[in-house]
């Protein structure tokens, strides 16, 4: 099993496309990046302890590799937009990968280097996997728990279009 450790704005929405692949085993909710240990929800969204909503993934790479996740995750969030996704703005919302190894911050820079050869202005962080506190309980697996709640409404099926149309071949099973 390995482990990805994504920011691209609130983890309810996140969290929700990653728990459609195939090979994704689980995904934890959390923040990473800031100065503070055991932050809460509350404090985080305050912007003042420097963490990022963040995704912990684990996977097994036999049946999707850390590319692919990197290709769903650029292209199921804006990751043009500085500290900013769609309505949430801050700090706490920016796109940023944390890569685990060597290997991973290449497989990243690889694809940060064509996104801008494509003309894309990537604004998201790279950095080494800092520590990660997983988010209350209330925060785990959002989406499937509260999909008429209207954030989740507004904000995530268009997030899941785009990835039932862009990644069919990567999604599990119904």
């Amino acid at each position: 099993m390995q482990q990805a450790l994504f920011g691209g704005g609130c983890f309810w929405c996140v969290e929700a496309v990653f728990l459609q692949l195939k090979g994704v085993e689980k995904v934890v909710s959390g923040y990473a990046g800031g100065i503070n240990q055991n932050p809460t929800y509350e404090q985080v969204c305050q912007g003042t302890t420097q963490h990022a909503e963040v995704v912990l993934i684990d996977f097994d790479e036999q049946q999707i590799s850390y590319t692919q996740l990197l290709n769903v995750f650029f292209t199921t969030h804006d990751p043009t937009t500085l500290n900013r996704q769609g309505n949430d703005i801050g700090t706490q919302y920016r796109s940023v990968v944390y890569y685990f190894n060597e290997e991973q911050k290449q497989q990243a820079e690889q694809i940060i280097h064509s996104l801008e050869d494509e003309g894309l202005n990537i604004v998201t962080e790279l950095s080494p996997v800092p520590t990660f506190y997983p988010a209350e309980e209330y925060h785990q697996n959002f989406y499937a728990r509260n999909p008429s709640q209207g954030y989740c409404n507004f904000s995530i099926p268009p997030k899941l279009s785009k990835l039932r149309s862009k990644y069919l071949d990567l999604l599990k099973a119904d």
